[in-house]
């Protein structure tokens, strides 16, 4: 057999590939389930009294931005990092975005504790914001394990680590609208330090499913 029949031959018994989706594809599915269960969560808890004046402090906006901008970029990263193709230096993007949006949060604490001869840096305990913040990126973070597992399994580890990261900072940028905070240091303290709790279990939880079902 020649060898032009025998790649025809094999051609023609080779099963069509589907093409994967896209990271901005699989990111956008994601939102689309996202987004709807963070405004049910807001609208079952009860927006805050207070919301319409906060909308309009920049400060506020600004963290809620910061906050936003995480979310998308990690959502981002997560489908990056199963794709071989896609470069490593966007698997370190939610990290710069998490670190301006700390160092942002940082600086309105120091802003205000100067303007406040140090009330904003009261700190007591708050022990809703965990499970506030678990309780609402546990559906994205679910999400984000269906669509990981429709996706190749290259870098798994950093997908878990990004895709948790994006659910909850999902869950903390919705948390400010129906939950107030005493000070600036409570929300570095507790809701930060709820994100990266909840991070770090989370991916762990995360890569376990994934391998569970893989």
């Amino acid at each position: 057999m020649k060898t032009e029949d025998l790649i025809a031959q094999l051609a023609q018994d080779v099963a069509p590939v589907r093409r994967l989706p896209s990271p901005v594809a699989l990111m956008a599915r994601w939102l689309l389930v996202t987004l709807p269960v963070l405004a049910a969560v807001v609208l079952m808890m009860g927006p805050r009294a207070d919301i319409a004046g906060l909308l309009m402090q920049p400060r506020f906006m600004l963290a809620e931005g910061l906050a936003a901008a995480t979310t998308v970029i990690s959502a981002y990263a997560a489908f990056c990092a199963g794709r071989p193709d896609e470069p490593d230096w966007k698997l370190f993007m939610p990290v710069a975005a998490f670190l301006v949006w700390l160092a942002e949060l940082g600086r309105q604490c120091f802003v205000l504790s100067v303007q406040t001869n140090g009330a904003a840096l009261v700190l007591h305990a708050d022990w809703l914001c965990v499970p506030a913040i678990s309780i609402t990126a546990l559906i994205p973070a679910a999400a984000m394990v269906w669509l990981l597992r429709r996706s190749t399994s290259f870098r798994p580890a950093h997908a878990c680590l990004c895709g948790t990261l994006a659910a909850a900072a999902a869950a903390e940028a919705v948390l400010p609208l129906f939950h107030a905070e005493d000070t600036m240091m409570m929300v570095l303290v507790w809701q930060m330090g709820s994100v990266a709790l909840f991070t770090m279990l989370g991916a762990l939880a995360v890569r376990l499913g994934l391998n569970a079902f893989a």
